[in-house]
């Protein structure tokens, strides 16, 4: 019997096995260009492309229907994505794409908001039911999937939200006022096409928010709490988010690496190709290490965050609803959050500041090392300082805190426990950071 083995904590054995979960993968310059022959491989003949109407009038979704053509595939562009989906734009989708299949394969050209909303699309036409029978509970059923998906391949143009790596799928629920998810394996993509060209044409405003998804992914799968610190489980039980691990701490720690090199070069200069294929590569990589590690507390905040502002209109994004995008919802708290998880791991804490600025000092007292070297980049690439600068006040704690206790799923991910009070404490301290 291994150490591992050995009960623990009133004779309950602790876990001995992680599991590891990814796409397969095309990277690289140009590598949109052979999705005709990749798809004719899966055997599809009727694929359905979904984008948003901002990448639509790029001319990349067409483009990218036409090949397929060659290949003896009929394409069809819905381009009607909403930035930042809810339960009501996913129903439009899917109602559309029920209507007009039937479909044997998907392809996702867009950020995170079209990758989630192809999900949604792909797990409702080949399952029955609607979204709330899927949705995570306790929000949702949390109803697993029945049958298998069709052939999903995301193609990501912004840099951040690894939707093209992970099992999920990520809306707010308008009338709760609170963003939720679909999550289960067969949600993932069958394959991620990271063509780093797409991404040259990311707004400023764009490629911060997304970035800080980025690495917030790599930072919380870092400090996630380890695999083998968790109760065994039978087979059955195993879900993809399984805690920090061997493979996932790879992933991670290479993603933090590429952003210090490149992070702040992208967001001033969008053209440069060094800088884009780096945060092309961070993002792919920080997707396949939270994807299987798991995220947790800036991310259980960034929820009711984004489904709870009013009056917040960020620069470079589309439309004129309020909202907070979601890499910069997951931002805002993250300072507080990581002084608060500093303590289940100090060593892990310090070399992730390291990763992030190699030529930063560590203060004397090391739980402000991290803190400081996300807030020196936040204000180096424009992120609103805290929550209050995005429409929040001390009066609105309380119903953050509730809908942060709702994300049950990722505060357990947490590398220790998280209570109302301590989410508060985060809340309060977030609405000035600087």
């Amino acid at each position: 019997m291994s150490d591992n083995d050995q009960p623990h904590d009133g004779g309950q054995a602790t876990e001995t096995i992680f599991t590891y979960g990814a796409p397969q993968l095309k990277f690289g310059s140009g590598a949109s260009a052979e999705l005709g022959y990749d798809l004719s491989l899966t055997g599809a003949k009727r694929v359905l492309v979904v984008t948003d109407p901002g990448i639509a009038a790029s001319g990349h979704p067409q483009r990218i229907a036409d090949q397929m053509g060659r290949f003896g595939i009929e394409a069809q562009v819905f381009d009607q994505v909403h930035v930042e989906p809810t339960d009501e734009s996913l129903a439009l989708a899917v109602g559309w794409a029920r209507e007009n299949g039937p479909w044997d394969g998907f392809v996702a050209v867009g950020g995170g908001s079209t990758i989630d909303t192809a999900k949604a699309i792909n797990l409702l036409s080949t399952n029955p039911g609607e979204l709330m029978d899927y949705i995570n509970a306790p929000i949702g059923q949390g109803r697993a999937p029945s049958e298998p998906l069709h052939p999903l391949v995301a193609v990501p143009t912004t840099t951040g939200t690894g939707a093209e790596s992970t099992t999920i799928c990520v809306l707010d629920v308008l009338s709760l006022k609170v963003k939720t998810g679909i999550s289960h394996p067969r949600l993932r993509p069958a394959m991620a096409v990271i063509d780093p060209e797409l991404t040259f044409s990311q707004p400023s405003g764009v490629t911060a928010a997304a970035g800080m998804d980025i690495l917030c992914h790599a930072l919380e799968s870092w400090t996630a709490r380890p695999y083998d610190s968790y109760p065994a489980k039978q087979p059955q039980q195993r879900v993809p988010y399984c805690g920090a691990n061997p493979i996932s701490d790879m992933w991670s720690a290479k993603a933090m690496s590429l952003l210090s090199g490149s992070f702040r070069t992208a967001v001033r200069d969008g053209k440069d190709a060094q800088a884009r294929q780096a945060m092309a590569m961070a993002a792919t990589f920080a997707g396949m290490g939270f994807g299987n590690a798991g995220v947790h507390i800036p991310h259980a905040n960034a929820y009711p965050i984004a489904g709870q502002v009013t009056d917040f209109h960020p620069a470079d994004y589309p439309g004129t609803e309020a909202m907070v995008p979601h890499g910069m919802a997951v931002a805002l708290t993250a300072p507080e959050a990581f002084r608060f998880t500093f303590d289940a791991d100090p060593e892990r804490h310090v070399e992730a500041a390291r990763l992030l600025d190699p030529s930063a000092q560590c203060p004397q007292d090391a739980r402000e090392f991290l803190p400081e070297v996300l807030i020196a980049l936040m204000r180096d690439i424009g992120i609103p300082n805290g929550i209050g600068a995005v429409g929040f006040g001390e009066v609105d704690v309380d119903q953050l805190v509730e809908g942060s206790l709702k994300q049950e799923r990722l505060l357990s991910t947490a590398p220790k426990p998280v209570e109302a009070d301590d989410l508060a404490g985060i809340f309060n301290r977030s609405l000035q950071l600087w």
